[in-house]
């Protein structure tokens, strides 16, 4: 019997987890995969645009052509091409002989507007790491640290039961108090359990991590409207007439009062408009995915935690509406589950549970680690039977 009571001493002391494995908070992922994902495209992209206007801008030169006419020298010619490309003023006479001007700033704004665009799109991303981070890696810090600590009690209690067992000469007194200990709840440690609790009724972090996502798609929709104003009206316009009496040929009177412009960076103004377009639709359905997810609760996580003495919110169905901090933690929890050592030994524990014979008095960690240890099998018959009848 003592070879059977060290191997169980052994197998309990490598169940135990590692107590100390350093500072954590620099390891924890304080965004969601998908968010983050949402953050390098909505910010990363419009910065690429940028540098590619800004590119062949330099590469380029001049971003417009102008048809000066054939007496004009090379130094008049250069200071036309800049005086049409400060104005980008089409223009145009209608049917009664008014003349009629067209801006076209956004050729001239294209790469500024990229860049901010770019800041609008990280101020969601400011807003959670000022509101909502600092809360948010307290609170995953402390549950993910109680969840590994109330596995590693589970493990200690039943390494205590075996001694308690082996020291006592009684078996039948030690099966009654294990009996009575189980009634009465003493294996319960309620302090993560209330803790979880009470962040059901707390709103802080769901209320920035819809913000921020409305945000995102009021940003988004914002781009759509500057686009479809500003940029459809130009979009197939690569030539425009300019007024060149301005400046040094305000007083010429040999020269017309308007030439022909084109634009030779059209290409650039084309590429950027479709792209964001096409860009920051693919990532609606994302941004709303992301919503849609506060709308329903991880119970896989809850349901194998459900192991612990003390964690039964599933059972006693305290889950309520999902728009909650305590939804929002979860899914938290799920990017960290490489931080959750107690996460897989409980799912070993899950699936041996589903397979084992004995299912009439498993409940928890305890209940399964005092079968494995070998207290179950020596239990005497009669308590055997009467926990039968009162599970059966």
């Amino acid at each position: 019997m003592s070879l059977a009571h060290t191997a169980a001493e052994y197998m309990l002391s490598d169940a135990l987890l590692p107590d100390h494995r350093g500072p954590r908070l620099k390891r924890l992922r304080l965004e969601l995969p998908l968010d983050r994902m949402v953050k390098f495209v909505a910010v990363g992209f419009p910065l690429l645009l940028m540098s590619l206007t800004f590119a062949q801008e330099f590469s380029s030169g001049s971003p417009i052509s102008c048809f000066s006419p054939s007496n004009f020298s090379v130094h008049q010619a250069a200071y036309v091409d800049s005086s049409c490309w400060d104005s980008l003023v089409h223009h145009k006479q209608d049917e009664l002989g008014w003349v009629k001007t067209k801006s076209l700033w956004p050729h001239k704004a294209l790469p500024y507007s990229m860049l901010v665009l770019a800041v609008v799109m990280y101020l969601p991303v400011l807003l959670w790491q000022y509101a909502a981070v600092p809360v948010l890696s307290s609170d995953l810090l402390f549950i993910i640290s109680e969840l590994d600590k109330s596995y590693n009690r589970s493990i200690r209690l039943v390494q205590h039961m075996v001694k308690i067992q082996q020291k006592c000469s009684d078996p039948h007194v030690f099966w009654d108090e294990l009996e009575k200990a189980r009634k009465e709840r003493y294996f319960e440690f309620p302090l993560l359990e209330r803790y979880l609790a009470c962040k059901q009724h707390s709103h802080s972090l769901v209320a920035t991590y819809l913000m921020r996502n409305s945000l995102l798609l009021l940003f988004t929709s914002a781009t759509y409207l500057y686009l479809g104003y500003f940029h459809l009206d130009i979009f197939f316009q690569e030539e425009f007439s300019c007024s060149i009496k301005t400046g040094l040929l305000s007083d010429e009177t040999h020269i017309p009062d308007m030439i022909t412009c084109r634009l030779t960076s059209l290409s650039v103004f084309w590429i950027v408009s479709l792209s964001s377009v096409a860009v920051y639709t693919l990532l609606v359905p994302v941004i709303i995915y992301n919503l849609t997810r506060l709308c329903q609760w991880d119970k896989r996580l809850l349901s194998i935690y459900e192991m612990l003495p003390a964690f039964d919110l599933l059972s006693r169905k305290m889950l309520g509406c999902p728009i909650n901090d305590l939804n929002v933690i979860l899914l938290f929890l799920r990017a960290n589950i490489s931080e959750l050592i107690s996460f897989s030994w409980l799912s070993v524990l899950c699936v041996l549970k589903d397979i084992t014979t004995e299912k009439h008095n498993i409940d928890t960690v305890v209940d399964f680690m005092t079968l494995l240890a070998g207290l179950e099998s020596s239990k005497p018959k009669h308590l055997t039977h009467q926990v039968c009848n009162e599970n059966p």
